[in-house]
């Protein structure tokens, strides 16, 4: 591994959807065999897990919101992975962990001279679409959410330290508690194709995008600084990914009714919920971004791509579903 400290990879949202994916990658490269020293882990988290995942880790009780907490985290660090963030309605925690908590470990990555830095963002930092094919900052960013907002202004924070910024679209796996659940709530209300379930996202599985970011912490092709797009290449059409959760047992049956987008907007708003018509128009219309060079820049595949890997996790999103009954947000901000 190039860079400064001992190998060592801090870890922040390690017990998190994304980051609990990105740990086990990072836990599965302990031991490999190669020239090149493999990863010892260290995580900050407010409560150490019950089940820890396979590999080393040294855990490390503090809270983003805490500079105490923090400090020193990042001692002999050779990479630092930010993957915490908060994603609910409380616009001063959002400030506080968002943006604070990402400008005091920033600060930490810095002051230990780590090598590599990752910072996960979200693409909802552009806000309504519809995009289709955007590079980069091709448009310019517009949060209409506390969360969206707070995640773009910790990329500040990140970009100074020199980080490799990841704004995913939709992410799926176990784990996810806002996608899917989202979606299910959306197809009771709205029981139609979403005007020809034609809208493109641009989607990836936890367990790819974990590989993906474990890559670019420790792998051996160095990815510059920059801000990118982390999803699989080739975009997913919502009627594709519904219908494959329906014939996995997720969601039920696809309808016969195919509505244009006005009819769905006015059927939603006759049936009140948790989803809100604009997080509906992130699911039904284009959110699309170009992702293919960050995969060729991190020298790893992206994968068979997202809609191959549901009948894997389809066990666990029946179950989370069953128990929870509720609904998220399609792009989670």
């Amino acid at each position: 591994m190039a860079g400064n400290g001992n190998g060592t990879v801090v870890v922040t949202g390690a017990t998190g959807f994304i980051g609990s994916h990105a740990l086990r990658a990072l836990a599965e490269l302990q031991g490999t065999d190669g020239d090149r020293p493999t990863p010892r882990l260290r995580a900050l988290v407010r409560t150490v897990p019950d089940v820890p995942p396979p590999g080393t880790v040294e855990w490390v009780r503090g809270d983003l919101t805490d500079p105490a907490s923090v400090r020193g985290l990042c001692e002999d660090a050779a990479a630092v992975v930010h993957l915490a963030s908060y994603i609910g309605g409380d616009e001063e925690r959002c400030e506080a962990v968002n943006v604070g908590g990402t400008r005091a470990l920033m600060a930490e990555a810095e002051r230990a001279g780590a090598a590599r830095v990752v910072h996960l963002s979200t693409a909802a930092v552009y806000g309504a679409g519809p995009h289709r094919g955007i590079a980069v900052d091709e448009i310019a960013p517009e949060p209409v959410s506390a969360v969206s907002r707070t995640r773009l202004a910790g990329e500040v924070y990140a970009r100074r330290a020199g980080a490799v910024v990841l704004r995913p679209g939709m992410v799926l796996g176990a784990g996810d508690r806002w996608v899917v659940p989202g979606l299910r709530e959306l197809v009771d209300r709205v029981p139609a194709e979403w005007d020809g379930g034609r809208a493109e996202q641009t989607v990836v599985d936890a367990g790819d995008l974990g590989r993906l970011i474990a890559a670019i912490a420790v792998g051996p092709s160095v990815v510059p600084p920059g801000t990118y797009h982390a999803g699989h290449p080739e975009p997913v059409r919502i009627g594709a990914l519904l219908a494959e959760l329906a014939a996995v047992g997720v969601l039920p049956p696809r309808p016969d009714a195919d509505w244009p987008l006005a009819d769905c907007l006015e059927r939603l708003r006759t049936i009140p919920g948790r989803v809100s018509e604009r997080q509906f128009a992130l699911a039904a219309e284009d959110h699309w971004y170009l992702t293919d060079d960050l995969w060729k820049l991190a020298g790893t595949s992206p994968g068979p791509g997202p809609l191959s890997r549901l009948a894997g996790v389809a066990a666990w999103y029946r179950g989370w579903l069953r128990e929870a009954g509720g609904a998220g947000s399609p792009a989670g901000g």
